[in-house]
């Protein structure tokens, strides 16, 4: 496993599990297999629904909570200073687990400097080992970077080939923020399974286009949790760190590159109407 280093020197691995649409029902079982495979670093958030089933995992693994990297994520129906932390507190309950070692503001909606402030008391007691938000643009993280006590670690966006962040990639590292990707697959859009610029890079490796996305990502210096509630592909994704992409298959990749979202956009009025509706 390759690690970054945060900006509290708390290590992270590169390469994690996430749960994100899997049915609670599903996730106790698919996090065990994640962990016999070998994922110490899970990801889940409150709005998945589905934090117990990540604890209960955590609890029946035999493996001491120490050897994992947990994060969740504040919701924003969960927004403010005392909400927050009485939903932070729940989720600690349902992780089964005394501490976090990230917590995430979900969304750029709400009172997030609320929730901020709460989660910078969590971390001042011990109970969050690093914090950071979620979806936050390179103008929301700089406005939060800059009244905040404790700096974000980290700024978990859509990141994938065909949008590399390389924007809000260049102002994280200049103020200590490490990336983490969201949707790493671009969840099969444009063909990403298939892409021929991936297919035939893979080729020359005996990997797939998925374990090339993922390899890109992780040397350009981003964390990647990819989901799947499929043993064999979690295998196939934990297994991207035989390899490594020359300077020639980095640019041909960079290529792909289209600058935006595939699913939605922050900046979108009816995208953040959507937002305000769950308020």
């Amino acid at each position: 496993m390759e690690y970054v280093t945060l900006n509290n020197g708390i290590k992270m691995p590169k390469l994690g599990y996430g749960v994100y649409q899997t049915p609670a029902g599903d996730t106790k079982r698919c996090v065990l297999d994640a962990i016999e495979v070998g994922y110490r670093s899970i990801d889940t958030a409150q709005a998945y629904y589905n934090e117990e089933g990540v604890g209960e995992a955590l609890a029946e693994c035999g493996l001491p909570r120490e050897e994992f990297f947990l994060t969740t994520k504040v919701w924003i129906t969960n927004a403010g200073y005392e909400k927050a932390k009485a939903s932070i507190e729940e989720s600690l309950k349902k992780l089964r687990t005394d501490y976090l070692d990230l917590l995430l503001i979900h969304q750029p909606f709400g009172d997030y400097y609320g929730t901020y402030r709460a989660m910078e008391k969590l971390y001042d007691e011990g109970k969050l080992r690093a914090i950071g938000v979620s979806n936050f643009g390179p103008d929301r993280y700089l406005d939060i970077e800059h009244f905040s006590r404790i700096k974000p670690a980290v700024n978990q966006v859509e990141t994938h080939v065909f949008q590399q962040q390389k924007t809000a990639h260049e102002y994280l590292k200049k103020y200590g923020c490490q990336i983490e990707s969201w949707g790493p697959f671009a969840e099969g859009r444009k063909d990403m399974f298939t892409n021929p610029v991936l297919t035939e890079i893979g080729a020359k490796y005996g990997k797939t286009a998925a374990q090339v996305a993922l390899r890109f990502l992780t040397q350009s210096d981003v964390v990647v949790i990819p989901k799947s509630v499929h043993r064999d592909r979690m295998e196939q994704n934990f297994n991207i760190f035989d390899f490594t992409l020359t300077a020639e298959d980095m640019a041909a990749i960079e290529a792909l590159d289209g600058g935006e979202s595939l699913f939605f956009s922050h900046y979108d009025p009816k995208t953040v109407e959507w937002f305000m509706s769950i308020l």
